[in-house]
């Protein structure tokens, strides 16, 4: 007889109102989190069409204060923190000595002496650790906040008509990969230009014990725009049609964040370097045997991750994100595959079920992204 419990699952402040919501709850990341509501295909394209809201509260929340903030920062990233100003978000990943990745991020920056960190929930633990032992001589201080911060977003082209009444600061004046601090229907937050759909809309950070009074005034003013609340389901299909990489899938402890095509966010050449700069730069000197590119099936059927792919029936790549798309009727999917076979228009197949569907590798992404610049 086994007399271990199983882990208990983390809940975020809205959970009560995604079972009211009638969500199907899964475990995720160590989280109890809504996977769909009304269902995959008709979330994703109320975001397409219209705007949705997600609970994304299990993402993970670093602050970073001190003098020494700004040079700590760039030690232990791949991105150039000099490019921030305040009131900026920087899209960048932690890496290992190996070059491998400790996870990815976005940088918030209020000023040069304070930042904070969102991270991947999955990996909330695991980053806490990783920075703080890499403060050693840094004036610094980093302090773990993601249990009283709460995060929602709000994805589609209608989310500034539906914010701005409720907000007390112009969002129109907020760039993409910007944040204000504001006031929405009566509640503090940060209120970001970003998201992880390829849509326009806002990612608002807030106290925990208001998020659940702020999620229901939301959805009240929503019903003029036809919001839905959305889960992780369509959350991973949008993500997956920007070609967006996830962490455990595209991107790992293992694998190259240049052959998973994020060069643009590693800056070889900063003053100072990072942590796997040098292993990152031979990586680039010799070249890979891999690349990640974006396929798509010419036939009906569904790729998922760890299919193989196949070139003339021999194993040339591996799946790593793959669905249906409810904005091109077709599977498609991210994979590795050999160098040589990363082209666009490249012939390959996906073997779903024992059986080879024919795909094409395409340019990434999948669909056009309508953020707003």
């Amino acid at each position: 007889m086994n007399d271990e419990s199983p882990i208990a699952l983390k809940s975020t402040a809205l959970v009560e109102l995604h079972k009211e919501l009638g969500a199907k709850m899964v475990p995720f990341a160590g989280w109890n989190m809504p996977i769909q509501y009304s269902g995959v295909m008709e979330e994703h394209r109320c975001v397409r069409d219209s705007v949705g809201m997600f609970d994304v509260s299990h993402m993970g929340e670093i602050d970073v204060k001190g003098p020494g903030a700004r040079d700590y920062l760039q030690n232990l990233t791949t991105n150039d923190v000099d490019k921030m100003t305040d009131g900026s978000v920087l899209y960048s990943l932690m890496c290992y000595e190996n070059g491998g990745v400790v996870d990815d991020l976005l940088i918030y920056r209020w000023s040069q002496d304070h930042y904070f960190l969102c991270v991947n929930a999955s990996n909330t633990e695991k980053d806490f650790q990783w920075a703080s032992d890499q403060v050693k001589a840094f004036e610094v201080e980093v302090t773990d906040i993601s249990d009283r911060t709460a995060q929602l977003a709000l994805q589609g082209k209608n989310a500034e008509a539906l914010l701005q009444p409720a907000s007390d600061v112009s969002l129109d004046e907020i760039g993409y990969y910007h944040f204000k601090e504001g006031i929405v229907h009566g509640f503090e937050c940060i209120i970001s230009r970003t998201g992880y759909t390829g849509e326009d809309g806002f990612e608002l950070y807030l106290n925990s014990e208001d998020a659940e009074a702020l999620a229901r005034k939301i959805l009240d003013d929503g019903k003029a725009f036809g919001l839905q609340p959305v889960g992780l389901g369509a959350r991973d299909t949008l993500r997956l049609e920007m070609g967006y990489a996830l962490y455990g899938n595209e991107i790992t402890a293992n694998s190259s964040p240049l052959s998973a095509g994020l060069g643009w966010v590693i800056k070889l050449g900063k003053e100072g370097g990072f942590i796997g700069c040098e292993a990152l730069r031979l990586q680039k000197e010799k070249g890979f045997e891999r690349r990640l590119v974006g396929v798509k099936l010419e036939t009906r059927g569904v790729p998922r991750s760890h299919y193989r792919v196949l070139k003339n029936g021999e194993e040339v790549g591996e799946v790593t994100s793959g669905a249906f798309s409810p904005s091109l009727n077709a599977g498609i999917a991210l994979c590795y595959v050999s160098t040589s076979l990363a082209r666009e228009g490249e012939m390959l197949d996906i073997e779903v079920r024992n059986k080879a569907f024919p795909a094409r590798v395409v340019k990434l992404p999948f669909i056009s992204s309508s953020v707003k610049k």
